[in-house]
């Protein structure tokens, strides 16, 4: 089983998160942010991967520290269950519907770090959470697995339709890019030899 487990202590935030890239989408999560735990949990859904997270972060503050750090604990834990990437299919993409708003997302785990990101939010909350901090937490997921991710808003209009969007889109391409590919299990799916 590709899994791994995360522990990152600040003192603006305390992160437990474990993966198992090989799950069936089970998640417990809790962050201190309700819209932040209805992310995780379509991202563990729509990735089938199981995840549990808890933090304790200074929300007090705002969500900013705990969306970057649960962001750079779950990159943390992408790299760690993959390992040395052998026998991944390691390209995975998907346009996805949700309501009016349809994004695309685009994956490559190339070992190098890279987000574009074109998500046009139209308000600047959903609830309590600041809907700019959505890029913040794809950054530091991005920079910690060092995975190139492109997610682009093709329509939309609605603010908690669009990033709900992304986080299912971007779950359902990283399912597909980690996928063991059973024709080549044993080759690392670069002509550099690794990733």
């Amino acid at each position: 089983m590709r899994e791994a487990k995360i522990e990152r202590k600040t003192a603006e935030t305390n992160i437990s998160l474990a993966i198992n890239l090989d799950g069936s989408g089970k998640s417990e999560i809790k962050t201190g942010c309700g819209f932040l735990d209805h992310m995780l949990t379509l991202f563990a859904r729509h990735g089938r991967f199981d995840l549990a997270i808890s933090c304790k972060g200074d929300t007090e503050v705002d969500y900013h520290h705990t969306a970057e750090d649960i962001g750079i604990c779950l990159g943390d834990a992408f790299s760690a269950a993959l390992g040395d990437k052998k026998g991944i299919i390691r390209y995975g993409s998907i346009m996805l519907p949700m309501d009016e708003a349809l994004i695309t997302a685009a994956v490559d785990i190339s070992g190098r770090s890279c987000l574009c990101y074109g998500l046009e939010i139209p308000t600047e909350k959903v609830g309590d959470f600041d809907t700019e901090l959505c890029e913040e937490f794809w950054q530091a997921f991005v920079r910690n697995a060092d995975i190139t991710l492109h997610i682009l808003q093709n329509a939309g209009k609605n603010s908690h339709h669009i990033i709900e969007g992304a986080f299912k889109a971007v779950a359902r391409a990283l399912r597909l890019a980690v996928k063991l590919d059973a024709d080549f299990p044993d080759e690392v799916p670069s002509t550099k030899g690794v990733l």
